[in-house]
């Protein structure tokens, strides 16, 4: 499934269907607010959503499986209000630097959640790999948005937003296990980012 309501392997959901999802994701996200990891048990996620235990499986064949939505949801989110509010910086390394950091921002206020939803993501087999690739995809969306081309990107380009996306994800790991300042995140994030300008294709004459 995808964070829009549907199906990464089948038709779209319903109207109802999706408000059921939403439920769940829901109070799988506050269950990780307040206790983290251990704190989302699949049978608390289905009586604080209403929905049957094995409904909920139906939807989420695991708890990995639903913190990985979890985060397809919260990147959703955060896309959405990016579009809103554009980042400012004058040069395309500055636009993804800024908004990977309100992204982080973001994470910040929610730690618990945030560490649930990465362990997940450390955790996911192969039976998780369309939605940790949807994670990806949507991560990928937003830097490249941020990055405001006016043309396809080139290969270049994305490999350097691969690099970029991986970095991301690191430092938000080491910050999570204390391992790292927001700080350090800042400095690693704004450095990362200037591959932008090394991939910025010639002008043409």
């Amino acid at each position: 499934m995808d964070a829009g309501g549907a199906r990464l392997d089948g038709p779209p959901l319903t109207e109802r269907q999706a408000a059921r999802r939403r439920r769940i994701l829901r109070a799988c996200a506050q269950l990780a607010s307040r206790g983290g990891f251990d704190a989302v048990q699949m049978r608390e996620v289905a009586e604080s959503s209403q929905v049957a235990l094995g409904t909920l499986y139906r939807y989420f064949p695991s708890k990995i499986h639903l913190l990985v939505a979890t985060m397809q949801d919260q990147l959703d989110h955060m896309h959405g209000t990016l579009r809103k509010k554009p980042p400012a910086g004058e040069t395309a390394a500055e636009r993804v630097a800024e908004t990977l950091m309100r992204a982080f921002r973001a994470l910040q206020r929610e730690p618990h959640l945030a560490d649930a939803m990465v362990r997940a993501l450390t955790f996911a087999d192969r039976s998780v790999s369309p939605e940790v690739d949807q994670v990806s995809r949507q991560t990928t969306a937003i830097i490249l948005e941020a990055m405001g081309l006016t043309a396809p990107p080139t290969p270049e380009q994305l490999s350097a937003v691969r690099v970029i996306e991986h970095t991301w994800h690191s430092a938000l790991t080491t910050w999570l296990s204390g391992r790292a300042s927001i700080a350090q995140v800042r400095i690693d994030i704004e450095m990362v980012c200037r591959l932008i300008d090394l991939t910025e294709p010639p002008a043409s004459t």
